[in-house]
């Protein structure tokens, strides 16, 4: 028992949170995915569609990022990471094109769960990569159990409640633009303690706090950027759609 209380006394709940909230930022997509893998299937197969799928992704999942972790101590890879994560922010941030997402719905049971596992890999490198960086803050022993536990704790959010989560941000983009500081945050501080990066600067682990600053700032400018140059072409574009009407 006083192991336990030891342990949870110990838990780094700054990373947990952050673990959570990029789970749900970038994993609505799975959701929807999971949807349409299983629209074929009877309805009495769908929920174990959806279990054994989301099981199999999640286990895969946690492996990637076991991985992942592991290599962040390679010199160069936190930084190149974390100029990989930088973009990933930026992008969360920036208008979606108007496409369809073609997802291969079988009406097997065996065929849906295929089709979650392969798209959840694909789909899954930017979650691999921030949850990576997240679980760095916390000291090594902790760092796996942070990553399963947050996993756990951001599937109910996902699979149950991706829909209200989406409407929500429709209606708050501030949580999109703070989930996107937040990666850009998470970039920063990978970048400023790369372990190659410290042979050339012995003092830049010191700067932490303001690599995570310089990154979070910057991916909001860039993504405002980008949008409002979004925005201007639109216009232009519709000004000269008028002209020629």
């Amino acid at each position: 028992m006083d192991a336990v209380l030891t342990f949870i006394s110990e838990i780094h709940w700054t990373a947990v949170f952050q673990i959570i909230l990029i789970d749900i930022l970038l994993g609505g997509d799975n959701a929807v995915v999971i949807a349409l893998a299983c629209r074929e299937l009877d309805h009495h197969q769908r929920f174990k569609g959806i279990v054994y799928g989301s099981g199999l992704a999640i286990l895969l999942r946690v492996i990637l990022i076991a991985f992942a972790v592991a290599v962040l101590t390679v010199p160069y890879l936190k930084f190149c990471g974390g100029v990989l994560l930088l973009w990933i922010g930026i992008k969360l941030m920036l208008p979606e094109a108007e496409h369809a997402q073609e997802v291969h719905a079988s009406k097997r049971l065996w065929g849906a769960v295929k089709t979650i596992v392969v798209a959840d890999l694909v789909m899954s490198l930017d979650n691999v990569i921030a949850i990576a960086g997240a679980a760095e803050q916390a000291p090594g022993h902790h760092q796996m159990v942070l990553v399963v536990f947050g996993l756990l704790v951001s599937v109910p959010f996902i699979l149950g409640g991706s829909q209200i989560i989406l409407k929500i941000m429709d209606r708050f983009p501030i949580i999109v633009w703070a989930g996107g500081a937040l990666l850009g945050w998470i970039a920063g501080t990978l970048m400023v303690d790369d372990p190659g990066i410290l042979g050339h600067f012995p003092n830049m682990p010191a700067l932490h706090w303001e690599g995570g600053v310089i990154g979070a700032v910057a991916v909001v400018a860039v993504a405002l950027a980008i949008n409002i140059n979004h925005k201007k072409k639109l216009a232009r574009k519709a000004q000269d759609n008028s002209a020629q009407n």
